[in-house]
């Protein structure tokens, strides 16, 4: 998953990310030959280079469609199936390892689908260096490393830094859903939202959601399912700082 740990400081939300413990480790995964096909003709259509300057969003989807963040899309399964169902959004996917990259790619020549574009980056630099404030109407990050053993919990991607320079990218209204099949990191997750004024938990009961309609059910919760593992959704509305009771 394409994560890493901010550092936290008190120089604004986007200040804190320097060069620090990742939340993810880069694997040298096997490219099949479709990927690399995929990786040489569909890039250039499909994929957004890694720059210094914010994005142009209308320019980049030819729309001004709602673009909808998704940290750490693994394989895409979830992506593909998501942009498939909601051709009224885009959606921009960031993942760090290349043959998800690929079998992504793939998907999206193989069901057409124009409202999908891909960074093969670090989520926190392409947030921090291409992706302006105010212009998301949402992020999703499901399923993300839980780094389980107390002596890497600094390495989970929900931290307090973080959550702030996701806020300071989405519009207010927008949503922000988080996904993990390990209770403990649920938990944690929760402690951590419930520090961030700028969001407001969309559960009744203060705690985890009923899994939303958008959120297909990937070959990875099921098999979690299998093996026992109580999935948990939250989600959480961007609201003005400082406005959450």
């Amino acid at each position: 998953m394409d994560k890493r740990l901010p550092e936290d400081n008190d120089n604004g939300p986007d200040q804190g990310f320097h060069r620090a413990v990742r939340s993810y480790v880069l694997r040298a995964g096997r490219v099949t030959e479709g990927q690399k096909r995929a990786l040489e003709e569909l890039w250039p259509v499909f994929g957004v280079e890694s720059e210094k300057a914010p994005l142009d969003f209308g320019k980049l989807f030819g729309n001004d469609r709602p673009v909808i963040m998704e940290i750490g899309f693994g394989n895409g399964e979830a992506t593909w199936q998501m942009a498939r169902a909601h051709p009224e959004e885009n959606f921009l996917g960031v993942e760090v390892h290349k043959p998800g990259v690929g079998r992504l790619l793939l998907k999206v020549e193989e069901h057409g689908l124009e409202n999908i574009r891909i960074a093969c980056d670090d989520a926190v630099e392409v947030l921090r260096r291409q992706v302006a404030d105010n212009s998301l109407a949402g992020v999703r990050i499901y399923f993300p490393d839980p780094w389980p053993k107390k002596r890497h919990h600094k390495r989970r991607i929900v931290q307090a830094p973080f959550v702030a320079l996701l806020a300071s990218k989405m519009r207010e209204g927008g949503v922000l859903h988080l996904a993990t099949d390990w209770e403990p990191y649920a938990e944690y997750m929760l402690e951590v939202m419930q520090s961030a004024r700028e969001f407001e938990n969309l559960s009744p009961s203060d705690g985890c959601c009923a899994k939303p309609e958008w959120r297909p059910l990937t070959k990875y919760e099921k098999r979690g399912e299998r093996l026992g593992h109580k999935v948990s959704d939250l989600l959480f509305r961007r609201v003005r700082r400082g406005s959450k009771e």
